[in-house]
């Protein structure tokens, strides 16, 4: 199934980032190409290309790419371009989602009958104030007396206030008042629409008040549905604004919050078996804050050169390249492709390989744990992922360098493949973790250091990249793509082989050819 890897010419190749030969000549069209020697051709040059790219483009709109921003778009179509020009059919898939951003440091005074000044929590989260915008909340600048909803203190023994979660929980509330309310059984975004079906002119939330619920609350509201400005607050701020009966506050919020439309972008070979298809995949978005040029930029960088390179060749399995959109909003872009798919065609997708954040300054080379060999804390992969891992451990040994588990967390795109049974892996340099000594010892860098200092900030910019992480990972990918696009073995359950046995237990008899024929 798998081509045997050339360690010394493939550690020289990449470590060196040399290229010989361009990829179109490297091998004869009838051949199936070695894995090996397409990884041997990676050189970081192109793949920085497009990272510049992006770069340029998040500092022609606003400082980022996020989804549902014109730099998002114009992000997804310099890809889009690319891959037509690659040679792929290329399609975009719409999408709405629930658009959120706050567009200045919101301001929560009491007026009265002390004036008293609480402290924000900045729109990037830098600090935690007293009080904190609930994502999704609607703008407002209203100055109105307090009025709590049903509160209860001091706070019970255990959580469990109703507080806001009944709209009868608001009779007797006078409209144009500010509505308190405690954090409690049901969800924020109960709470703050009840509150607005009542009248409130705004909403504060605090915590409940038993240990380990007394700090400030950061959350959401899950969609745009609240028209008026909603505010976490601590417990003690909650307790303040109680009393005396009659506190009169001044609360300013200004978000925008939305539905919008944005899209995935898939490209698919226009050559292979369509029964088997080979899907990778990387988030295109960056979050608002910044230009997101290792999140993700270095992973789409890194698909997209492959792609490319991969469009030279007449692969035997049908190739799929996505590029998501919403990621940073909680994976929206491929749970949408995923919940979208027929049964039929979700058995034509052999395996799914992610690759989010392949550039980290402060790397490790984390490869998906498809099997929990490593015994890092998630459950394995569906069957097929430990053999994905294992081929990417087997590259990493190849190229002379340590490789090391990381978990499925479910927190990018390969989870909505893996809740539907898609073997998957992938590559993943580090995020906000603190590198551990034992991590320095392996991959260099420094220990008690994020593995990403710039994770999720303003400075994840060009200078934000390990050049030679983003070579490694990159060939890897490619390596993979190679691997995959041409095996007669892939992991996955065989389409057509589902479809023959279906076949015959219709007709009423066994067909004892009905496994993986092509094995």
């Amino acid at each position: 199934m798998r081509s045997q890897l050339r360690k010394g010419a493939v550690r020289a190749a990449i470590l060196a980032s040399a290229l010989s030969l361009p990829l179109s000549t490297a091998l004869p069209v009838s051949a199936d190409p070695d894995p090996a020697a397409l990884a041997q051709q990676v050189r970081t040059q192109p793949v920085k290309r497009h990272l510049e790219a992006f770069q340029k483009i998040a500092e022609a709109n606003g400082g980022n790419r996020a989804a549902g921003t014109p730099g998002y778009d114009a992000s997804r179509d310099y890809v889009a371009a690319q891959l037509k020009r690659a040679g792929y059919d290329v399609t975009l898939q719409a999408f709405q989602f629930p658009f959120f951003q706050e567009l200045s440091t919101a301001a929560m005074e009491q007026v009265s009958p002390e004036p008293k000044t609480y402290r924000p929590t900045p729109p990037d989260g830098s600090s935690i104030g007293d009080f904190a915008t609930m994502t999704y909340s609607g703008s407002g600048d209203v100055t109105a007396t307090v009025q709590g909803v049903d509160l209860v203190l001091p706070p019970p023994p255990a959580p469990g206030s109703t507080s806001g979660c009944e709209a009868s929980d608001f009779a007797g509330f006078t409209p144009g008042n500010i509505a308190l309310i405690q954090r409690g059984t049901c969800t924020f975004q109960v709470k703050a629409e009840n509150a607005q079906a009542a009248g409130a002119a705004g909403v504060i939330i605090f915590n409940e008040g038993q240990p380990g619920r007394t700090d400030t609350l950061t959350g959401t509201l899950g969609a745009p549905t609240v028209r008026i400005p909603v505010v976490g607050a601590s417990f003690a701020v909650g307790e303040d604004l109680n009393t005396p009966a009659g506190t009169r506050v001044h609360l300013r919020v200004q978000t925008t919050s939305e539905v919008r439309t944005t899209h995935n972008v898939i490209a698919e070979s226009k050559r292979g078996d369509a029964n088997k298809v080979v899907m990778l995949g990387a988030h295109l978005d960056s979050v608002l804050a910044g230009p997101g040029i290792n999140d993700n930029g270095s992973g789409s960088a890194g698909l997209l050169e492959t792609a490319i390179a991969m469009g030279k060749l007449p692969p035997r399995n049908k190739l799929r390249f996505a590029f998501w959109g919403a990621e940073e909003l909680g994976l929206l872009g491929s749970e949408h492709y995923v919940g979208a798919l027929s049964e039929a065609e979700r058995a034509k997708i052999k395996l799914y390989l992610n690759f989010d954040m392949i550039g980290s300054p402060n790397y490790i080379l984390g490869v998906y744990d498809g099997d929990d060999s490593d015994q890092v804390g998630a459950p394995a992969g569906p069957p097929g992922s430990d053999e994905i891992e294992k081929n990417f451990e087997k590259y990493f040994d190849a190229a002379g360098t340590d490789s090391v588990g990381t978990d499925f967390t479910g927190r990018s795109d390969y989870g909505p493949f893996i809740a539907v049974g898609i073997p998957a892996g992938g590559l993943f340099t580090g995020a906000e973790e603190i590198k551990t000594p034992e991590q320095a010892a392996k991959f260099g860098g420094q220990a008690g250091v994020a593995l990403d200092p710039c994770y999720h900030q303003a400075c994840d910019t060009i200078k934000n990249i390990s050049d030679k992480a983003l070579l490694l990972n990159t060939g890897a990918i490619l390596h993979s793509a190679a691997l995959y696009a041409f095996s007669r073995d892939l992991p996955g359950p065989d389409a057509r082989a589902a479809v023959k046995a279906k076949a015959a237990a219709a007709d009423g008899h066994d067909d004892h050819d009905h496994g993986r024929a092509d094995r």
